[in-house]
């Protein structure tokens, strides 16, 4: 290990030496958005009332982990979740909608 990096490591918090140094802010981020954005996607396609809740669900599990402190997620991350769960909301209640019209 270079001096360098041995100076920056002994700079890190115990906390960002404990997470996998493979991940960075940003690797969170991108998981996050895009665990969404494909819960998003198979939600649109689901053909029944409990397929649309799990992703459903899914997407409001997403949403819950980016209110974490301290994991590195941006503020930009929320808002993209929040848009996501927004829209995951107005189609899960327009499906149910158009269910309960037609039964």
């Amino acid at each position: 290990m270079s001096s360098s990096r041995r100076q920056q490591a002994s700079k890190r918090s115990p906390q960002e030496i404990e997470r996998h140094p493979l991940l960075s802010d940003t690797d969170i981020n991108k998981i996050l958005v895009n665990g969404a954005q494909i819960s998003l996607s198979k939600l649109k396609r689901a053909q029944s009332f409990d397929a649309r809740l799990y992703y459903y669900a899914e997407i409001g599990v997403y949403l819950e982990v980016s209110l974490s402190r301290g994991a590195g997620i941006l503020d930009a991350t929320r808002e993209q979740l929040e848009s996501i769960h927004r829209e995951a909301t107005h189609l899960h209640m327009e499906a149910n909608k158009t269910l309960n019209t037609v039964s």
